[in-house]
């Protein structure tokens, strides 16, 4: 029986699995089994919805996420694309497609990027972050998105933790003192071409966030035409 957008929902929200994936995520997992970090043109990626999972598809992703900037038009765009094609093809296998999102938030008055999967869209909880637009004030305060993506029944990842102005020896620490889920730890920063994470900072990251017993998650933050890089 082919699956129904109902059923692709509920398994777009299903916790358990994710974190179980991400409790094996490994070096190489992204970007050719998993990939936790993408866009479309539903905000600042190149590629539409249909696209990228028509690529995930010839990759052979077993699981991903789209993570467009407070936005899950595209998101929904790729789930009923997944389900016309499950339905014309139900013996195929296609991977699992989480909902996800990317929200721009104030972390020890640095901008930060926090990512959230596996949340339910419709709950009022994500209003203020669904409106393709940074959240303001109060709202966009790390404080507010954490547990807005929580209570939403998601998990809040602080995005490659690297790259912002404020270290991550201080950043991740603070996060977790706010009850974050977990960090992107496999993360190539400086765009190589084949993709792979920065050993050195992957490292760091490990250690800092395995002292506060957080997920480790992995993406390419594909904003081009590619999900094998980010540009």
């Amino acid at each position: 029986m082919a699956p129904t957008l109902a059923s692709l929902q509920v398994a777009a929200q299903d916790r358990e699995s994710l974190q179980l994936v991400w409790q094996n995520i490994q070096p190489d997992s992204c970007p050719h089994s998993y990939n936790f970090h993408m866009h479309t043109t539903c905000s600042d990626g190149r590629l539409k919805p249909q696209d990228l999972i028509d690529q995930a598809i010839t990759i052979g992703l077993k699981g991903l996420a789209i993570t467009d900037h407070h936005t899950v038009s595209g998101y929904k765009i790729a789930q009923s694309w997944l389900e016309y094609l499950k339905s014309s093809s139900p013996t195929t296998p296609f991977p699992q497609l989480w909902t996800g999102i990317e929200i721009t938030a104030k972390l020890l008055d640095t901008d930060v990027h926090i990512l959230g999967y596996a949340f339910n869209p419709a709950d009022p909880s994500l209003e203020t972050y669904l409106q393709r637009k940074a959240p303001q004030h109060e709202m966009a305060e790390a404080s507010a998105v954490i547990p807005a993506l929580q209570h939403a029944g998601g998990f809040a990842i602080l995005a490659h933790p690297c790259r912002y102005r404020r270290s991550a020896q201080e950043l991740i620490p603070a996060a977790a003192d706010l009850g974050i889920d977990g960090v992107e730890a496999y993360y190539a920063y400086g765009n190589p071409d084949p993709w792979e994470p920065t050993c050195d900072r992957t490292e760091q990251v490990k250690q800092l966030s395995s002292s506060y017993n957080l997920l480790h998650t992995c993406g390419t933050d594909t904003h081009g035409l590619s999900l094998l890089r980010r540009l």
